[in-house]
């Protein structure tokens, strides 16, 4: 069962918005390992926190931060990947199986939607990883999953070429569908949620 409890071995900060929620916040502050993206690593080093490593093609960091990290930062210059994934890959490489990330949404609209549309490619990473935001969770799905939630809270549904689409517990019933809209505004009728499909979705949760 998927609920907002993660336990992650690497938590991404991106150069989103930084999380005030508790939920993502708690998230960060408890992580094994932070990986910031280089965008983001200002504001995590001003908040009196360190980080493991600093990622990203470099075009986002002061040479303060430069001088005093160096031995954190890893650059990789190609621009066939964001510094999003480049903080992934890095991840998985040094053995994480389970990541979360904070700060991938907010400000830019076209970096949101490329940095939740992401979660496809890392799944086929065979990687869980998680997007956390100031109201809510991103999470790939493959193939029937159950969600723990609070009733009454908004579930949107957004399909990846899943099929044989049903839900249990929701308040409007699912049927295949293939815009992204489509599966949007959904609500938890239970504290539990059922989503029954073959393929890949992506669902999002919301924490109220």
């Amino acid at each position: 069962m998927i609920t907002f409890d993660f336990q992650p071995d690497t938590v991404i900060l991106g150069g989103g918005t930084y999380p005030m929620h508790p939920i993502p916040l708690g998230i960060l502050q408890n992580a094994p390992r932070v990986q910031c993206c280089d965008g983001a690593a200002q504001e995590y080093i001003s908040r009196g926190n360190t980080p493991w490593r600093i990622i990203g093609d470099g075009d986002s960091m002061s040479d303060e931060i430069r001088m005093q990290f160096a031995d954190r930062i890893r650059i990789f210059s190609e621009q066939e990947t964001n510094d999003q994934t480049k903080n992934v890959l890095y991840a998985h490489r040094h053995g994480a199986k389970k990541i979360a990330i904070v700060g991938a949404t907010g400000r830019r609209e076209d970096h949101t939607i490329g940095n939740i549309s992401l979660l496809t490619e890392y799944n086929k990473m065979g990687l869980e990883v998680r997007i956390y935001t100031d109201n809510g969770m991103f999470v790939i799905c493959n193939g029937t999953t159950t969600f723990g939630v609070k009733t009454g809270s908004q579930i949107s549904i957004f399909n990846w070429k899943a099929h044989g689409f049903k839900g249990e517990n929701l308040r409007y019933p699912l049927s295949d569908f293939d815009a992204l809209w489509m599966g949007t505004l959904n609500e938890a009728t239970d504290n539990t949620v059922t989503i029954y499909a073959e393929g890949i979705y992506i669902v999002y949760l919301n924490f109220s």
